[in-house]
C-alpha cells in the first residue's frame, strides 16, 4: 500500500515538473499562444453556455449510445416502431385508449378463469376436515377437463389413471413421498435412484460411444425448463472461466424453446433468435453470422417443439467446435423416442453425444419416458462443464452448503417414480411404445395431407404434426376443435396448430381426423370467429407489429391468473 501511494505521488509530481519544463520538452510559448487564442475565442460565449455545453453533449452521447444499444438488440424496424408507439402514448388520451383496449383483451382471456375463482378459499378452515379432505379433492377433480386422448402432449402415459402404468407410478411416488435427496445420508435409496436414472438416460444418448468421451454426467431436475436453465448457466460460467467472456451472448433458432428467453433474462445473457430455414430447421449459416467474441452458446433441438423437425445437429456441432463454444441440444421431447425410433429402422439423423461439439443435453423423463410430472435430466459431456452448475456456500452460519440444482429440497417421490417408470418398462417397453406413437403420428400426418384445405408445416421427424391453411383461418379451426373437446397448441410464424401425439391418442386417431375434417368444413361454410373463441386474439397478436405490447398483454394475463 505504501509503495503504491508513493508511486502515484511521484508520478503526479514528475508530470507537474514536466509541464513547467522549457523547450525542447514543452514549448512554453506555444502553450501561452494556445491559451490566449482559446480565451479569445470563448469570450464571445456566455459562461452559462460554456457550462451547459459539455453536460448537454454528455446527455446526447448517452442517448445516442442507448439508441444504438436498442438497435443492436432489436433491429432497426422494432426500434423505430417502439419509439413511435412510445411517442404516441405521450399524446393526451392515446395511452388511456390503448390501455383500455388492452384490458379488454386481457379480460377476454381471463373470462372463464375469473368466474371459476369465486368461492376459492383464502384462509385456513377453523376446523380441519381430516381424512374427509380426500373426498373433497375427488369432488374438485371432477371439474377438470376431459383429457383422455383429447390433449396435445400433456399426458403421455396410456390407458386409465386408475390402473396399469398410472397405478404403478402412483404407488412408487406414494412410497417415497416423504423423501428429500438433499439429505443424502438419510435417503440413500433416492440418491441411488437419481444416479441410475441419469446413467440410464445418458446411455440412451451416446454415453457408451467412444466419440462421447465416456465422461457423460448430469442430474435430475424439475422439468425441461430447469434443465435448460442449468445448461445455459453452466455454459455461461464455463465460457467465462475458459475465455474470460463477461458480456455473454447465445444464439438460438426461432423454433427454440421459450425457456432460453427465460434463461437469458435470469442470467443476463444477450439472446439472438435467428429465423429458421425453408425446412423449419435451424439455419446454420444465419447462426454462423451472429457468432462473435462474446458468444458462449448455440442451440439445436431434436426435435423442435413447434413443428417436430430435427435441427442439423452435426452441422451445428461442427460450428461450435470450430469456434470453441458450447452447444446445447434440446432433447426434452425426443430423448425417449429417437433412440428407439432409430433402432426400429426410422431414418433419424445424429442428435446425441456421439456428435462432436455437443456439450450438454436436456431430456424430459416425464414426457415419453412416462415418468411422473416434474422429472427431467440435464447431461454434460464432462465434469469440467457440470461443476459450473453447482452452487457452493462457505460463509453461511448454517454451515457449509452445496447444491447441484436450482432447488435445494427436491421431491424424492418424483425421482423414485422416474426410476420405477424406466425399470418397469425396460428397453422392450419403450420400443413397443415408440412403434405405436410413431405409427399413430404417421397416420395423422397422412390424414391431414388428405384434407385439401390444410398443409403440413415442414417435414415432421417424430411425433409432432403441425398444420396450417392458406384458405382458412387456422385459429378458427382450432376454436371449433376446442368446442369438440380437443386441446391443441396454437403456433405462429406461420400461423398453425399442432398435435403432439402420445399413447393417449393411439386408439383414437380416426376420431381426431374425423373431428378435424368436420371442423374444416364448418369454418369453410361459416367463416368468422365462433362465440367464446380465441381466434381473433391469436390472429391479432400474430399481426401486431409492436411485440412489446403483446408481451404486456401476456404479463397482465398471467398476473391476473395465478
Amino acid at each position: 500500500m505504501f509503495l503504491r501511494y508513493h508511486a502515484k505521488y511521484y508520478t503526479i509530481h514528475i508530470l507537474s515538473l514536466f509541464l513547467l519544463l522549457p523547450s525542447p520538452f514543452l514549448p512554453m510559448a506555444s502553450i501561452s499562444h494556445f491559451r490566449t487564442s482559446a480565451n479569445s475565442f470563448l469570450s464571445q460565449y456566455e459562461p452559462l453556455s460554456l457550462l451547459l455545453a459539455p453536460l448537454l453533449s454528455l446527455l446526447f452521447a448517452h442517448a445516442l449510445r442507448s439508441f444504438f444499444h436498442l438497435l443492436s438488440q432489436n433491429g432497426l424496424k422494432a426500434t423505430l416502431l417502439g419509439f413511435l408507439i412510445n411517442s404516441l402514448k405521450l399524446v393526451p388520451g392515446v395511452k388511456g385508449y390503448i390501455d383500455a383496449e388492452k384490458q379488454k383483451v386481457v379480460d377476454k382471456l381471463q373470462s372463464d378463469g375469473k368466474s371459476k375463482r369465486e368461492g376459492w378459499k383464502t384462509e385456513l378452515p377453523s376446523t380441519g376436515l381430516g381424512t374427509s379432505v380426500l373426498e373433497k379433492m375427488r369432488e374438485e377433480k371432477i371439474n377438470d377437463a376431459v383429457w383422455q386422448g383429447k390433449c396435445s402432449g400433456t399426458v403421455y402415459i396410456g390407458g386409465s389413471e386408475s390402473d396399469g402404468h398410472f397405478s404403478l407410478i402412483n404407488e412408487a411416488c406414494s412410497m417415497f413421498a416423504h423423501t428429500n435427496p438433499l439429505h443424502l445420508d438419510v435417503f440413500k435409496s433416492v440418491a441411488r435412484f437419481e444416479a441410475e436414472v441419469v446413467a440410464m438416460t445418458a446411455a440412451l444418448l451416446g454415453s457408451k460411444e467412444k466419440s462421447s468421451g465416456r465422461q457423460i454426467c448430469g442430474n435430475m431436475t424439475s422439468g425441461g425448463t430447469e434443465s435448460i436453465l442449468l445448461a445455459v448457466k453452466s455454459s455461461r460460467d464455463y465460457m467465462k472461466s475458459k475465455k474470460g467472456i463477461t458480456r455473454p451472448e447465445m444464439i438460438i433458432p426461432e423454433s427454440g424453446h421459450s425457456a432460453y428467453d427465460k434463461a437469458a433474462q435470469y442470467f443476463n445473457i444477450k439472446l439472438w433468435r435467428v429465423p429458421v430455414n425453408k425446412n423449419f430447421q435451424a439455419d446454420v449459416k444465419a447462426i454462423r453470422r451472429h457468432i462473435n467474441k462474446n458468444t458462449i452458446l448455440i442451440v439445436g433441438s431434436a426435435p423442435g417443439f413447434p413443428h417436430g423437425v430435427i435441427d442439423p445437429i452435426e452441422e451445428l456441432g461442427h460450428l461450435a467446435s470450430s469456434f470453441g463454444i458450447c452447444f446445447h441440444v434440446d432433447l426434452c421431447l425426443g430423448g425417449f423416442v429417437l433412440p428407439f425410433a432409430r433402432e426400429l429402422g426410422y431414418h433419424i439423423p445424429p442428435f446425441d453425444f456421439s456428435v462432436k461439439g455437443v456439450s450438454s443435453i436436456s431430456v424430459d423423463v416425464h414426457k415419453y419416458g412416462l415418468a411422473p410430472k416434474g422429472t427431467s435430466v440435464v447431461l454434460y459431456r464432462n465434469h469440467e462443464i457440470r461443476k459450473h452448475q453447482f452452487v457452493a456456500v462457505t460463509e453461511w452460519s448454517g454451515g457449509l452448503y452445496v447444491s447441484p440444482t436450482i432447488a435445494g429440497s427436491r421431491p424424492g417421490s418424483l425421482i423414485a417414480g422416474a426410476w420405477a417408470a424406466m425399470i418397469s418398462l425396460g428397453k422392450e417397453g419403450y420400443l413397443k411404445n415408440t412403434k405405436e406413437i410413431m405409427e399413430g403420428s404417421r397416420r395423422i400426418q397422412q390424414g391431414i395431407e388428405e384434407i385439401a384445405e390444410l398443409f403440413i408445416v415442414g417435414k415432421p421427424d417424430m411425433t409432432i404434426v403441425a398444420f396450417g391453411s392458406d384458405v382458412l383461418d387456422i385459429f378458427e379451426v382450432n376454436d371449433v376443435m376446442s368446442s369438440k373437446g380437443w386441446h391443441l397448441n396454437a403456433l405462429q410464424r406461420p400461423n398453425s396448430i399442432h398435435i403432439c401425439v402420445t399413447l393417449q391418442h393411439v386408439p383414437i386417431v380416426e376420431d381426431f381426423l374425423n373431428d378435424l375434417k368436420e371442423s374444416v368444413k364448418t369454418v369453410k361454410a361459416n367463416p368468422g370467429p365462433i362465440s367464446g373463441g380465441l381466434a381473433p386474439i391469436y390472429g391479432a397478436a400474430g399481426k401486431m407489429p409492436d411485440r412489446g405490447m403483446v408481451q404486456e398483454l401476456l404479463v397482465d394475463y398471467m398476473d391476473g391468473t395465478c
